[in-house]
């Protein structure tokens, strides 16, 4: 709750307009309370959810995960990478044919697979509720550039 009501206060009077959230309760609260401070309604996009990691599921994130973001394995009964890529970027293009600006509020795996789309390192973590200015690149070669709302 405090995490949300924190990317709350950093994200008033940036001029959101539409706001799409994964159906997973927690990402769906947060995305209310930040609609509720910025003024905009949310909507659901289910392929936002968060990733199977299938047997490895609430383990951490040790070698196999690093295994499983470059594809050399899957977790028994877990979506493998290369699918949330496809799912994680069907998901952003639609939430992004919205009126803009628009945020997206998801899960760290989803994330990574759009950071592996954007030309980005994808085994990065971030801290939760922190919302980042995703800007496309000037050429297709160069990756995007991703900026914490807080230094904007």
């Amino acid at each position: 709750m405090a995490q949300a009501q924190a990317a709350a206060a950093l994200l008033r009077g940036h001029g959101i307009v539409s706001l799409v959230a994964s159906p997973v309760s927690r990402a769906r609260h947060t995305a209310e309370i930040v609609a509720a401070a910025i003024g905009v309604t949310v909507e659901i996009e289910p392929d936002l959810r968060e990733t199977s990691y299938g047997d490895r599921d609430g383990q951490p994130m040790g070698e196999w995960f690093q295994d499983w973001v470059a594809g050399r394995s899957t977790p028994v009964g877990g979506e493998s990478f290369a699918d949330l890529r496809l799912r994680a970027v069907a998901a952003a293009n639609r939430a992004l044919a919205r009126p803009a600006p628009v945020l997206v509020v998801a899960h760290g795996g989803l994330f990574r697979a759009l950071r592996a789309e954007m030309g980005l390192e994808p085994n990065i973590r971030t801290a939760n509720g922190v919302p980042f200015h995703c800007l496309p690149p000037d050429s297709p070669s160069a990756p995007w550039q991703l900026t914490p709302v807080s230094a904007i």
